[in-house]
């Protein structure tokens, strides 16, 4: 069975802007974090907890992001 070509143009298109997009929504995500556990009053260690909570929220919604650019710019096809 052979592959398909990859289709570059469209893969280079995907991958920077999973890089735009990833960058702007894990840092925004981590910012948040770091707000609301200063806002709360939370102990150190706890508004951490809540940094990684918000940072892994912005890696899940970069994962969709990339689901749903593949689907509109296919990379193999």
């Amino acid at each position: 069975m052979s592959k398909k070509p990859i289709h570059w143009d469209n893969a280079i298109t995907v991958i920077s802007v999973a890089i735009l997009v990833g960058t702007e929504l894990v840092g925004i995500s981590w910012a948040a974090g770091w707000a609301l556990g200063g806002l709360m009053g939370l102990p150190p260690l706890v508004s951490r907890g809540v940094e990684v909570l918000g940072a892994g929220f912005g890696l899940l919604l970069v994962y969709y992001f990339v689901r749903a650019a593949l689907k509109v710019e296919p990379i193999r096809g």
